[in-house]
């Protein structure tokens, strides 16, 4: 009789996500899912046509392993035009199979066993897991309790001779907060006399509201020559699916990344880079998303008041947070237990913040995504309408 074979895990401690556990919990009770971070309405067909029109013209070989010439030259244009900083398309721009993979692959090009990394939790819940399987220690510093904004006291009492590189996103998942300029600037003054390198997630760019700005660190010299800036033309362009990102950063980052880029993936699909290429040309559609989302966040804020939830600020992002500690029967609650009672009960499912970080519960939070058709958000305040009840 032959003996199954256990092989040792490199993530012993990792087992389904709560996404895919919320999402099938969702599933199961007909709820609106409002957990998961991804739109449920289409792209611009235009997008579609460009991306269809390239296979037709026979874009369908591997294209270069950086990615398509016309894409990289588009996105270098984009940064240089939005926060001033040039980058060359030849050495410095790679096209990726989405956002997480940029990440995975920036963390295999510069950590070593045993080189520590810093990230700000809570946080996206690929970064801790990527570092492991680097060979590297991840070293978790809170964002402040009241606010989720940066600690740097924190930072800096975490940084030691074996740290390699900081993780930081703005706007961020989950809390929807944006780093400020001056919060960048002091980050940038804080590593001016280290090696350390920054792994910048701003996959959420484009989704920044009420007339502030995104402070992407390209725009800071000191933090932009130590870091890798990695974005999501899937989160821009409402199609997630696609898995079709970017990285940004210094000649030399950028040959270590290729190093790694071009043997875990090789290269992305050509015809949908192409087809990018192309529909960049018009910005409009970036240039207009935040005040598409931020009508969508408003919509959504509006149809909570009243409810006993306590709204956070949503600055950025298609994320918002709420607190639900003020609600009699549900206080004692840990956020896990209530966003399976919302999805169960009132059929609208939420994400736990607590999935976002290793040191137990943050407080009675839980996230919302509202990057949903307005009839799919309006389905779903007239459920939690009876949180007030």
């Amino acid at each position: 009789m032959s003996t199954a074979i256990e092989p040792r895990s490199r993530l012993p401690h990792v087992g389904t996500t709560i996404f895919s556990t919320m999402s099938a919990l969702a599933q199961q009770h007909g709820a609106v899912n409002l957990g998961q971070g991804f739109p449920d309405f289409d792209c611009d067909p235009a997008l579609i046509a460009a991306v269809h029109q390239a296979m037709l013209a026979g874009m369908n070989q591997y294209p270069l392993m950086p990615g398509v010439p016309a894409l990289r030259e588009a996105v270098a244009a984009k940064i240089e035009t939005l926060h001033g900083r040039h980058y060359d398309a030849g050495s410095e721009i790679t096209i990726t199979a989405g956002a997480t993979q940029a990440i995975f692959t920036a963390l295999l090009a510069i950590v070593h066993p045993g080189d520590e990394v810093i990230v700000l939790e809570p946080c996206y819940d690929s970064y801790a897991a990527n570092i492991e399987l680097a060979g590297g220690r991840v070293v978790r510093v809170a964002l402040r309790a009241e606010d989720f904004r940066p600690d740097f006291a924190a930072i800096a009492a975490a940084l030691t001779p074996r740290t390699r590189a900081i993780v930081i996103n703005t706007p961020h998942n989950p809390s929807a907060t944006i780093w400020s300029a001056a919060e960048m600037a002091q980050l940038q003054a804080l590593l001016a006399s280290t090696e350390v390198m920054v792994i910048s997630d701003e996959v959420y760019e484009h989704m920044v509201f009420d007339q502030q700005q995104h402070q992407s660190v390209a725009r800071f010299p000191g933090l932009a020559e130590r870091s890798f800036i990695v974005s999501s033309f899937g989160k821009t362009y409402h199609v997630t699916g696609w898995k079709v990102g970017y990285v940004a950063a210094p000649a030399a980052l950028t040959r270590e990344f290729r190093k790694v880029h071009q043997y875990n993936v090789f290269t992305v699909n050509p015809a949908v880079q192409q087809g990018l290429a192309q529909y960049m040309s018009d910005p409009a559609p970036y240039v207009q998303l935040p005040d598409f989302y931020q009508r969508k966040r408003d919509l959504f804020r509006q149809g909570l008041a009243g409810t006993g939830l306590r709204l956070l600020p949503s600055e950025g992002s298609y994320f918002q947070c709420v607190d639900y500690s003020a609600l009699p029967a549900h206080a004692q609650r840990s956020d896990t237990e209530f966003s399976e009672w919302l999805t169960r009960e009132l059929r609208v499912a939420a994400i736990p913040i607590s999935a976002f970080q290793a040191r137990g519960e943050h407080s009675r939070v839980v996230r919302f995504c509202f990057a949903k058709k307005d009839e799919t958000l309006q389905l779903a305040l007239q459920r939690l309408a009876a949180l007030a009840g």
